[in-house]
């Protein structure tokens, strides 16, 4: 039987290295509220990624509602339509108004100029996304908002251990928030984290994923439960020990599918990293050009009923759904090239399992006939 490739898979170290995390979160009766686990974590999260201060929560969508939270406060978030729905769900939940511009043909990135000219009396925030794990253009935003006097929150789903010339990407912007779901490069089941730069912003940070409280007594913000479980956080210091090795293999399936893919006329994939940057290969989304023979969705089909399940991310786009049709920026006269890539992108299989019989087994379906 022809085994069925799904488009991510996630990295499970061997079970027996997650039991004495088990036997010891059984032995000392901490499951939750901050315990010795979480506390590790963070330590050497922010080690391994090069940041000052770090904040682990449950997920990646409450730590951005979070972020957002903290920092934007009421008016228009200038994001990209070219993402998760979760981007822009947490401007929505913060009762503020997303403005979708346009991306980069190149990166697939917000553009910059696009979100200059976006800019009204009301802006308050730029949420631009690192798409794929590929570094935003940090310095045109960095300049941007502090011309125009704007908070700049990256969401950094993507983009866990990525680096640019000035060491982790994660240290733009006024704050980052990371995804550590399952389908991620280094994920905690399910989990998320805010980087931030000083100890008073994570302070707050830490009180805001807590119901906003300040020791046993006191409340002082209206804040949420975010907070991430012991069993979660070590499964994370157990992840940590591979990751090494886990973006190394992603990083030879993408060479594998790099070498392939040149070979096929219609097909491309987004442009090898720019000098100075550190890559962790999460994604391989490929662009299916018109003069390939099938249309994209003819090819997502065809693989699919041949057992592979690549994924159309991000289609639709976000300004396709109900909640975002309506707004000015979502007119698709807007968002030109987001329209175009959200119809030829296509992310093929990848994650360490991935051997190179189904690399090759991938390959050939692409091939035209």
């Amino acid at each position: 039987m022809t085994k069925t490739i799904f488009v991510t898979k996630p990295f499970l170290p061997p079970l027996e290295e997650f039991t004495p995390y088990l036997q010891q979160i059984w032995d000392n009766g901490i499951l939750t509220n901050c315990g010795p686990y979480h506390a590790e974590l963070e330590r050497q999260l922010a080690e391994y990624l090069g940041v000052s201060h770090i904040s682990l929560f449950n997920n990646g969508t409450i730590a951005l509602v979070t972020a957002l939270q903290m920092l934007a406060g009421e008016g228009e978030v200038i994001t990209t339509p070219f993402s998760f729905v979760a981007t822009s769900h947490a401007v929505l939940w913060n009762g503020q108004t997303p403005v979708f511009a346009d991306i980069e043909p190149d990166s697939l990135n917000l553009d910059p100029d696009r979100v200059e000219a976006a800019i009204t009396p009301r802006t308050t925030a730029i949420l631009p996304v690192h798409c794929y794990g590929n570094p935003a253009k940090v310095e045109a935003f960095a300049d941007i908002a502090k011309r125009h006097g704007l908070k700049l929150i990256y969401d950094a789903s993507h983009a866990f251990g990525v680096q640019d010339v000035s060491g982790s990407i994660l240290n733009h912007g006024d704050l980052s928030t990371l995804s550590l779901h399952a389908t991620k490069v280094f994920n905690t089941f399910e989990g998320g984290a805010i980087v931030s730069h000083s100890a008073a912003m994570k302070d707050q940070i830490d009180k805001l994923k807590n119901f906003g409280h300040d020791g046993e007594t006191s409340v002082v913000a209206t804040g949420i439960n975010g907070k991430m479980s012991e069993i979660n956080c070590a499964f994370g210091l157990l992840q940590l020990r591979h990751i090494d090795s886990v973006i190394h293999r992603r990083g030879e399936i993408t060479q594998a599918y790099r070498a392939g893919i040149d070979l096929i006329e219609g097909l491309d994939y987004l442009a090898p990293e720019l000098g100075g940057v550190t890559p962790n290969y999460a994604y391989f989304p490929i662009l299916v050009r018109p003069e390939y023979p099938r249309t994209r969705d003819e090819l997502y089909h065809h693989m699919k009923a041949n057992g592979v399940h690549p994924r159309r991310y991000f289609y639709p786009l976000i300004t396709a759904f109900e909640m975002y049709r309506d707004l000015p920026s979502a007119r698709a006269e807007n968002l030109p090239i987001a329209r175009m890539m959200a119809e030829q992108v296509l992310c093929l299989p990848i994650y360490p399992d991935l051997d190179q019989v189904a690399v090759d087994r991938i390959l050939a379906l692409l091939q035209p006939s």
